[in-house]
């Protein structure tokens, strides 16, 4: 277990540096004039240019600029905006609005694909399962930029069951559709995954065992064939949790959250490459952790596993 950890941090590492370098060289290939696009249509004199332009270091060449950037990663500095900003402050505020947006809408998403799916793969053909085929056929084919507006227009402004916005403090009730947008990113792929995950254990041998000497059906299901079928299921999850946040963007910004995915859409659209890739090296070990302890605990899951 100690040299699988082991190894897999080094691999950590090196995904790492790979990742913000990909992310450092696109913001750099993209880049037109930052210092023009952060003030918008206000002039801006040549002392604050020149004075902005060498503090960012914006006439250096891509691999100065990215060495800056190591450097001061390497001290725990993650730079900063070029509103003037530290990252790191920034991030703070922005991280725990995130964190549960993300937690909210993987809970929604995990309870109805696991509840959802197990019926279907029991019900195998049925109406209940053809319906959810369909309904997840749709959402799969429903992008977020077209469900996230259409989900505030109808259930915040027209019928009024939820806030159209949420703000930094936002509450529970707030954040349910919001988090429910966010959930319909991966509750479809996570449905499909359990059905298929419990169909397939539901034919196994120790299943028909299990039943030959007379162990309850519901017993047989939720504690012999849900676990072995929660392997595959746990993986996405724990993908998803990164993934949501990384994808939170287009339901931050529909919804006013001033959060992670927020404040990446204001760096992107003010070509601010700092605030950019310091939030992108937050989520990508954010990404890279999840992972880790993903496949920790498939051997919690399933004790045939040994990570030698």
């Amino acid at each position: 277990m100690f040299r699988f950890i082991v190894r897999r941090l080094l691999q950590m590492v090196l995904t790492f540096f790979g990742a913000t370098f990909l992310v450092y060289a696109l913001m750099f290939a993209v880049q037109d004039d930052p210092i023009q696009a952060l003030v918008g249509e206000r002039p801006i004199t040549d002392s604050q240019r020149a004075a902005l332009t060498e503090r960012y270091h914006l006439n250096d060449s891509f691999f100065q600029q990215y060495w800056y950037y190591v450097k001061g990663l390497l001290t725990g500095d993650l730079g900063t905006s070029l509103t003037g900003r530290k990252i790191a402050d920034m991030l703070a505020d922005a991280w725990p609005v995130t964190l549960r947006l993300t937690l909210i809408a993987i809970v929604i998403a995990a309870t109805i694909a696991i509840v959802a799916g197990v019926i279907s793969a029991i019900r195998r053909g049925s109406i209940f399962d053809n319906a959810t085929l369909f309904v997840t056929l749709i959402v799969l084919a429903m992008p977020i930029v077209v469900l996230a507006p259409l989900a505030q227009l109808i259930f915040g402004i027209k019928l009024g069951w939820f806030p159209p916005t949420a703000g930094k403090d936002a509450n529970l009730y707030e954040l349910l559709l919001p988090a429910a947008v966010l959930a319909s990113l991966v509750v479809a792929t996570e449905l499909r995954v359990t059905r298929a995950s419990v169909a397939e254990n539901l034919r196994a041998d120790y299943v028909r065992t299990a039943r030959a000497k007379g162990l309850r059906r519901g017993r047989v299901i939720g504690v012999h064939v849900l676990r072995n079928s929660l392997i595959p299921v746990i993986t996405l999850i724990g993908v998803d949790i990164g993934a949501l946040m990384s994808g939170a963007i287009v339901t931050e910004k529909v919804f006013n959250i001033p959060g992670v995915g927020f404040n990446l859409f204001r760096g992107i659209r003010t070509e601010d490459g700092p605030l950019v890739v310091g939030f992108v090296s937050v989520l990508v070990i954010v990404f890279l952790v999840l992972n880790l302890i993903v496949d920790l605990l498939y051997a919690v899951l399933d004790p045939r596993i040994r990570y030698e």
